[in-house]
């Protein structure tokens, strides 16, 4: 039954952020490899992985092109969509028209009005500055950035979305959904290593360096049909499958969750370990709430992946529609 995001599933999107990020990261935080920082790219890096999209990466990608067909993998923003928290969303378009005709006959118009936390709602971007941890008394970010040296009110002066630019690289479905002969993954299911070696074999592909990775789960079914199932504890890659992923040198994860990574993943006490592994220590991009359906449904495993963020300075993140190219 299709539903609206009313009050019991704010609650329930409520809890699922809590226990995300209520916890403090003590575990995951420990240093157990010491200080992350300076990047390899140098201490002023503020575009991580990014880096490893080299005219050589974005001609291999090219290359994937043979049909000429597109894949749109972003949701649309509306009304109603799941959210987690307290997060908003509203368009409205004043006026009606917004501007009337100024002469008999004359030319109308509309614009629209959006109030939402534009970089983290829907199909979403994260970039550097949305996740870091506490440490030391400050809280630390990509590269060893403090906030408390780059961050204001009116956006961040380090690690805004701006610095990304774009992301022209060769793209990797992982459908670890069609391996296990499931049409959606059990809630909290913690993909490993070996269900990605698996099912990367079963369809004949392999991880490079440069690459954007995506999690096909099946739990996007449930968007905008159960969002109080689908804001609560999805599956995807526990912790350890995303360091194997980190030692593969990928530019970003993305997959049909709102987090990617499993919740609440193979230790609950660690919290949103994934984010932090990936975004604050090795400068890896995060896509979330991506619609994987076609690509899965039609047995597309490598392409063209396309997108740019919009260059909000200072965001910590942003909306748009990913492209695949096959």
């Amino acid at each position: 039954m299709k539903t609206n995001l009313g009050q019991a599933s704010c609650r329930i999107f409520g809890l699922a952020l809590i226990a995300l990020i209520a916890t403090p990261f003590a575990a995951a935080q420990t240093p157990e490899d010491g200080e992350w920082w300076p990047s390899e790219w140098g201490a002023d890096d503020e575009r991580g992985a990014a880096n490893r999209i080299t005219p050589a990466k974005v001609l291999e990608a090219v290359s994937l092109i043979e049909e000429g067909r597109i894949y749109e993998l972003g949701r649309v923003y509306e009304a109603g969509m799941p959210l987690v928290g307290n997060r908003h969303f509203s368009l409205t378009i004043p006026g009606l028209p917004t501007s009337p005709a100024a002469v008999e006959g004359g030319t109308v118009y509309n614009d629209e009005l959006v109030s939402a936390e534009i970089g983290q709602v829907g199909t979403q971007f994260d970039g550097l500055g949305h996740i870091g941890v506490e440490r030391d008394g400050d809280h630390v970010f990509y590269n060893g950035f403090r906030l408390s040296e780059f961050g204001t009110a009116y956006g961040l002066e380090r690690l805004g979305i701006e610095n990304v630019g774009v992301l022209f690289t060769r793209g990797v479905l992982i459908d670890v959904a069609r391996y296990k002969g499931v049409d959606r993954l059990d809630e909290s299911y913690v993909i490993t290593v070996e269900d990605i070696e698996a099912t990367l074999q079963m369809q004949g592909v392999s991880i490079n360096e440069g690459d954007a990775v995506l999690f096909h789960t099946g739990w996007g079914q449930l968007w905008m049909v159960d969002n109080e199932t689908y804001g609560g504890n999805p599956p995807g890659p526990g912790i350890t499958a995303l360091r194997w992923l980190t030692d593969r040198k990928i530019v970003m994860t993305g997959g049909d969750t709102y987090p990617v990574e499993a919740v609440p993943g193979e230790n609950p006490e660690d919290g949103i370990a994934g984010h932090e592994w990936l975004l604050v220590r090795n400068g890896i991009y995060n896509f979330e709430n991506l619609d994987l359906s076609a690509l899965a449904a039609d047995g597309v495993y490598e392409f063209a992946f396309i997108f740019a963020p919009l260059k909000l300075k200072g965001a910590t993140g942003s909306p748009g529609n990913p492209i695949a190219v096959r």
